[in-house]
């Protein structure tokens, strides 16, 4: 009786950590993509101020800067994927969302054009995490769960791109630097929360050798 009363809490307390890690990774990919948002509406006026004004330079600035953050996700998420196939999901996870949160500061105190596409570079690599994330998703789904929770991640993806952009609007008319610190700010208490509950999801024995053929 004592035996399955014990086995009862352990598959309770199991639950519990899997819902707080699942909280954790929906709110870092919302966190990912509110980053991508939340510049969207300060970051040509930003370029521009730059630029000394100058209106045709700056939406060149744009678009290379908005393709370089694109090009940085495409090379490096083959690479978080393998590193968190060889080092587990929790290390790779942790790391990439602290340093999306040095990014956003570093771009908030960006004194020069220069700077801010340095930050934009280092984003397009941290945002790669997106794959470790929807690896930790399938890992502790289960073949009933694993639709719905899925879904949740696409839910998350909608609402970054609605009230990122919302957002940016909002704070950039009163500085047009504080989008990047509230984005900061956000990443860096989620990396807090998710230091303390996230658990690893990918036992060692599933754990693969990291190899170059791997990161091609």
């Amino acid at each position: 009786m004592f035996a399955n009363l014990r086995k009862l809490v352990d598959m309770q307390k199991t639950v519990e950590k899997k819902k707080a890690a699942l909280a954790f990774i929906l709110v870092t990919l919302f966190i990912d993509i509110l980053g991508i948002g939340i510049i969207i509406p300060v970051l040509p006026e930003l370029i521009e101020h730059f630029v000394g004004g100058n209106t045709s330079l700056a939406g060149w600035y744009v678009g290379v800067i908005g393709a370089s953050y694109a090009l940085m996700q495409f090379l490096c998420a083959p690479i978080m994927g393998a590193l968190s196939d060889r080092f587990g999901r929790r290390p790779v996870l942790l790391a990439a969302l602290f340093g999306l949160g040095v990014d956003f500061l570093i771009q908030g105190f960006a004194p020069n054009i220069r700077w801010l596409f340095v930050g934009r570079l280092l984003a397009g690599a941290m945002g790669a995490s997106i794959t470790t994330a929807n690896a930790y998703i399938a890992d502790i789904s289960t073949p009933e769960t694993r639709a719905r929770n899925f879904g949740f991640v696409g839910m998350m993806f909608g609402l970054g791109f609605i009230i990122g952009p919302s957002l940016g609007g909002v704070l950039g008319g009163i500085n047009l630097r504080l989008p990047f610190f509230t984005a900061a700010g956000l990443a860096l208490i989620n990396w807090l929360y998710g230091f303390f509950v996230l658990p690893e999801s990918l036992l060692p024995e599933n754990r693969n050798s990291l190899s170059l053929a791997k990161l091609n």
